[in-house]
């Protein structure tokens, strides 16, 4: 039986539960991931966060696709 075959068999009040379960989980990862990189070391320099904000300021451009009119 496939994952989502058995996510599906679950009663609608559990896949409920299940979700926020998740929902929960994540939240508290994305508020407690600060401390925990602060805590692991993983705070990044100066020069990586610069260098980080430069490729991110890059720009993209859009490239129009030439016309085939020669297809159906």
């Amino acid at each position: 039986m496939s994952l989502w075959s058995s996510y599906r068999n679950l009663s609608s009040r559990t896949r409920l539960f299940f979700g926020l379960g998740l929902m929960a989980w994540a939240g508290i990862g994305l508020r407690t991931s600060p401390q925990v990189e602060d805590t692991l070391g993983m705070v990044p320099t100066q020069q990586e966060q610069d260098e980080l904000d430069r490729k991110l300021s890059l720009r993209i451009s859009r490239v129009d696709k030439e016309a085939n009119h020669d297809r159906p």
